[in-house]
């Protein structure tokens, strides 16, 4: 999302995450990976996530299952993608498609403000995405070629992964350049 935010906002979209993490690891999290939108919290949640329907009722953490939202201007739903599991996730083309059906007029976000920043003790480091992906990817690929049954899903895992990689590589470049 956080790469084709410009696309969404041309579409007329304004993107929120929300999770059950705190306050304190959205700020890291979204100073980390530079996201142009802010990410609001609900750990126990009941203001969004179990009303939208999208708690994942297996996790240990008791988080939410990946989703996206569609909410017109008249506050009622218009396009829901849920997600299957923790690592499955919405394709960003199918999103951006929900919101141009909408035809909204384009629309502007501001850079979320930051508070007190305290990263998640499981958190990433931007160096280790990388390669992380990259593992995934040929575990990915590995389970799709065992299991034919499966080939269709590791497919589309491998192309998240492959986006999520160009993603990483980039942001790298910007944490660590010397200009």
């Amino acid at each position: 999302m956080a790469a084709r935010h410009g696309e969404l906002l041309n579409a007329g979209a304004r993107v929120v995450g929300i999770s059950i993490d705190t306050p304190e690891m959205h700020a890291a999290m979204i100073d980390k990976l530079e996201l142009p939108f802010p990410v609001l919290s609900d750990p126990d949640r009941s203001k969004a996530i179990e009303p939208y329907g999208v708690a994942d009722p297996v996790h240990q953490r008791n988080i939410a299952i990946p989703a996206t939202v569609v909410i017109g201007p008249d506050g009622e739903e218009k396009s829901r993608t849920v997600s299957r599991d923790f690592a499955d996730r919405p394709m960003d083309d199918d999103i951006i498609a929900a919101v141009r059906a909408l035809g909204l007029p384009a629309t502007t976000q501001d850079t979320p403000k930051l508070g007190p920043s305290q990263p998640s003790p499981t958190a990433f480091k931007v160096e280790h995405m990388l390669p992380y992906y990259r593992g995934a990817r040929f575990a990915a690929i590995a389970m799709g070629g065992r299991f034919p049954e499966a080939k269709d899903d590791a497919t589309r895992y491998v192309s998240q992964l492959d986006r999520y990689s160009e993603a990483a590589k980039e942001l790298y470049k910007r944490k660590h350049s010397t200009g």
